[in-house]
């Protein structure tokens, strides 16, 4: 695949930390990697957001904002309020697809969740990846909530067309509780195919080099990772406990 998007359950599930890892094992074996954040909010002129994240996690320096805007909202009303044009997804679209057409692999970041609007006509980043034709990533919390809004992330993706690349979950803690372990197997039968990877909580306060560990460990093979789901299955499920 040449584009891939990142996209959430919700807000703070962990996104740009798994764009991170989705970059470093990619740019570990040598593959050219560049990382769009089309709409970025919450962060004014010069102040620190997503892609300086995952350039100090991941090292990679090609990285591409196409809109900003200071106010912690959705991109549409960010824009609204900021008195700012909307990001407009069809020329996102072009850009990325101009970004594909030099590099391996283009990673495609989404704010919040994959219904959250950048336009007052609607327009998601679900819009923007039909219009790609790339295939979703979906960043899952590992915990209660977790899947409802799995379910309902992936019921939209079909509905749009979108293909599913695999569900990761953001953050696993060491010590997990009962409702995180059971939800790994629901979380596989909502997805009808093992889990894509499981990110370690505080993975974003590693250094690159930790980090990449880290990375490699939390990522399925299909993404170039290490990351055995029937050995996790096995450590944290609770169907051992129940045969």
């Amino acid at each position: 695949m040449s584009v891939l998007v990142v996209t959430g359950t919700c807000t703070g599930v962990g996104k740009t930390v798994v764009t991170a890892a989705l970059a470093a094992v990619a740019a570990a074996r040598g593959a050219s990697v560049a990382v769009v954040k089309p709409g970025q909010t919450g962060a004014g002129d010069g102040e620190p957001g997503d892609l300086d994240e995952v350039r100090r996690l991941a090292g990679v320096a090609d990285v591409h904002e196409f809109a900003r805007f200071p106010d912690p909202l959705s991109p549409a009303a960010a824009a609204r309020r900021a008195g700012l044009p909307p990001l407009r997804l069809a020329d996102a679209a072009e850009r990325v697809r101009d970004l594909a057409g030099s590099r391996r692999l283009v990673l495609v970041e989404g704010a919040g969740g994959l219904l959250v609007r950048y336009d007052e006509d609607g327009a998601t980043i679900a819009d923007l990846a039909r219009r790609l034709g790339a295939p979703a990533v979906v960043v899952t919390r590992p915990g209660l909530g977790a899947l409802n809004h799995t379910a309902l992330t992936l019921e939209a993706m079909a509905h749009r067309g979108v293909q599913l690349a695999g569900v990761v979950i953001g953050a696993w803690p060491d010590d997990p509780d009962l409702a995180m372990r059971s939800n790994i197997r629901d979380l596989e039968t909502i997805a009808a195919r093992p889990l894509s990877g499981a990110l370690p909580a505080g993975a974003g306060a590693l250094d690159p080099a930790e980090f990449l560990l880290a990375a490699h460990r939390g990522l399925a093979p299909s993404f170039g990772g290490g990351f055995d789901a029937a050995a996790f299955r096995d450590s944290y499920g609770l169907d051992k406990e129940n045969t």
